[in-house]
């Protein structure tokens, strides 16, 4: 789904992969910070009365922390973030053949047409958008407006704007 910047020379066992070492430094930088937070738990833990002789120790890894984080993150962004690039086919085709996206359907379709589609789509394995063209339920513009994956992940109902617009124009 995702497609990397390489950084370094491909795997040893899969030539020409892509390994994903930015990522990696970014979670080895966050089990050292986990290091230090665990040092510095101890630490204030073991302080006797009010005067904690730890405190050295406390600033030392809370600072070194905050050193490894910060370098850590600007290196993921400048050296992964900065490149890196949706597989925008590989995602189309996981949101076309999801079962789920029958859900954006629900409030246009109806739970009854909704559920004919999720079995016909389990049954036969088939992209729900083909059984919709099959049994023109939709539209092919109703369904674009309806399945984008923009509309499906915002909030409210995916494509009511849309066809509340549409059925403006129709009637008025």
């Amino acid at each position: 789904e995702l497609k990397l910047p390489a950084r370094q020379p491909g795997s040893s066992i899969m030539p020409g992969k892509v390994n994903p070492v930015m990522a990696e430094v970014l979670d080895q930088a966050c089990y050292q910070v986990i290091g230090n937070d665990l040092a510095v738990t101890f630490a204030s833990e073991n302080g006797q009365f009010e005067l904690n002789v730890m405190e050295p120790v406390m600033a030392y890894n809370l600072f070194s922390a905050m050193q490894c984080l910060t370098n850590a993150i600007y290196a993921f962004i400048d050296k992964l973030l900065n490149g890196l690039e949706a597989n925008r086919s590989q995602c189309q085709y996981w949101v076309d053949h999801s079962v789920g996206i029958i859900t954006a359907l629900l409030p246009h379709i109806g739970y009854e047409k909704a559920s004919f589609l999720a079995r016909e789509a389990y049954a036969t394995k088939r992209p729900v958008r083909d059984i919709i063209r099959e049994h023109h339920i939709l539209t092919e513009e109703q369904m674009e407006h309806i399945l984008s994956p923009w509309e499906m992940t915002t909030p409210g109902i995916a494509g009511a704007a849309w066809m509340e617009a549409s059925q403006r124009k129709i009637s008025g």
